[in-house]
């Protein structure tokens, strides 16, 4: 594994994509910065952190055993191994709003953002983002976001953290590439927030859709059961969860 730490950084995700323009970066190539200045999410949108308080890393992953109809696989072991790891650090009621985002108590702790390098029509590679609340006490107007410390009143160290998630991630990764699949989709579903439990959507022509989340699935769509009794899947950009 090589770590490479930056005091501060536009994105992190950025700096891995800049160096896979020339060579293949090293498996579990990971990069760490103090500050992210242009941190993204899914869609998008801007991710915002206070400076030293969190956890901002890229991870590289070698990809050569899955195709590209699976790529949702990835985000599937990077979400599993989040939430492993807080829950080693004793953080309660975690579950994985769809499509990766980790929330405690309904309040959204951990972003990731899953960008895939696919040449000629081969999935070479996968840049992993995550950005983890962890010491910030402060959001502003972001009323669904917390922290760990937050959340428990302990302050942590970000370095431990980060050991713990890359121990999760490669235990996750191994999982996948000896086939263990469907034990991998079976735990994502098991966890994802407000499974089975009636909820209100939004979709992407503004109009609002009532159903419950069934699980996901082969390529990673979510599955709702609608209030007209048809199942219905979505993709990230057709349709948002209300909460």
């Amino acid at each position: 594994m090589y770590i490479i730490k930056l005091d501060a950084i536009g994105s992190t995700n950025a700096y891995l994509k800049e160096l896979t323009l020339t060579s293949i970066p090293q498996d579990y190539t990971v990069v760490v910065s103090e500050h992210q200045t242009n941190g993204r999410g899914q869609m998008g949108t801007k991710w915002e952190t206070e400076a030293g308080k969190n956890l901002t890393v890229s991870v590289f992953k070698k990809i050569s055993k899955l195709n590209i109809q699976e790529q949702f696989y990835i985000s599937m072991c990077v979400s599993l191994a989040i939430t492993e790891t807080l829950r080693k650090f004793q953080i309660k009621q975690l579950r994985i709003k769809w499509p990766n985002d980790i929330l405690s108590a309904n309040k959204k702790i951990c972003g990731i953002l899953i960008e895939n390098i696919i040449k000629n029509n081969y999935m070479v590679g996968s840049i992993i983002g995550i950005g983890l609340n962890i010491n910030q006490k402060f959001f502003n107007d972001l009323s669904q976001a917390s922290s760990l410390s937050l959340l428990t009143g302990i302050i942590y160290s970000k370095e431990e953290i980060l050991s713990e998630i890359l121990k999760q991630i490669q235990f996750y990764f191994d999982l996948l590439e000896s086939g263990k699949k469907s034990f991998i989709k079976n735990k994502y579903e098991n966890q994802l927030f407000r499974m089975n439990k009636p909820s209100t959507f939004k979709l992407n022509n503004d109009e609002t859709l009532s159903g419950i989340i069934k699980g996901i699935d082969n390529v990673g769509k979510l599955i709702i059961w609608t209030e007209d009794e048809i199942f219905r899947t979505f993709d990230l950009k057709e349709i948002k969860l209300l909460y």
